[in-house]
């Protein structure tokens, strides 16, 4: 999924950030498809998810889980979101022995995805690499903020929402974590990485001079 190729962020913290999709090939295999997609949704979501969602219905701190899961449809792109490579490989392994006939992406540093995979007996179909942001540059907002706002691939976090959360955290109107959540929920599809949000934002506040309101 190339919304979600453009996450920022140094080796150690994406390493704890995959998504896995699943999706039905309109003309080959989409009819009746919701079935496996709803299926592919039960298995992901036993192993330590941070998020998911239904590209159709919504993310998970948009929507919550049960209307994600009722409304499942066969052209529905649906996915987790995991903090860990095991978790992603369990998942793989589940998704693996289930064999739901549809597509599976996923999106994370290529060498760790690529060693997840392999050793469960898969290989790589197809690799998508971000080739990086052309243009205007001069307009993005600094590299620590880009870690957490290109955890929405459509652009839905804006940096100022990330500003006034390491405020509202420094002046403790709400936990680290709770600002995480509360930023996963502009993410309509429900690709953001809360936890990962969480831990850098509390890097951030070691290192920020924050302008308070």
């Amino acid at each position: 999924m190339s919304h979600t190729l453009h996450r920022r962020g140094t080796p150690d913290s994406l390493s704890r950030d995959y998504v896995v999709f699943a999706m039905s090939a309109k003309g080959i295999n989409a009819e009746n498809s919701k079935y496996a997609l709803k299926e592919f949704l039960d298995i992901v979501t036993q192993f330590n998810w941070v998020n998911m969602g239904d590209m159709k219905t919504g993310g998970y701190y948009l929507v919550g889980k049960d209307a994600i899961m009722d409304g499942v449809q066969d052209t529905s792109i649906v996915h987790g979101v995991f903090t860990s490579k095991e978790d992603m490989k369990a998942a793989v392994r589940a998704l693996k022995e289930a064999d739901l006939g549809v597509s599976i992406t996923i999106s994370g540093i290529i060498n760790e995805v690529r060693d997840g995979i392999m050793a469960e007996g898969l290989a790589p179909h197809t690799v998508e690499v971000s080739m990086g942001i052309k243009g205007r540059t001069d307009k993005l907002p600094e590299d620590d903020l880009l870690q957490i706002t290109t955890m929405c691939g459509h652009g839905m976090v804006s940096q100022s929402l990330v500003r006034q959360m390491l405020i509202d955290i420094k002046k403790g109107r709400r936990s680290a974590e709770e600002a995480g959540q509360y930023l996963a929920t502009p993410c309509v599809c429900g690709v953001f990485n809360p936890k990962r949000a969480q831990e850098i934002l509390e890097e951030l506040l070691d290192v920020w001079c924050l302008d308070e309101d």
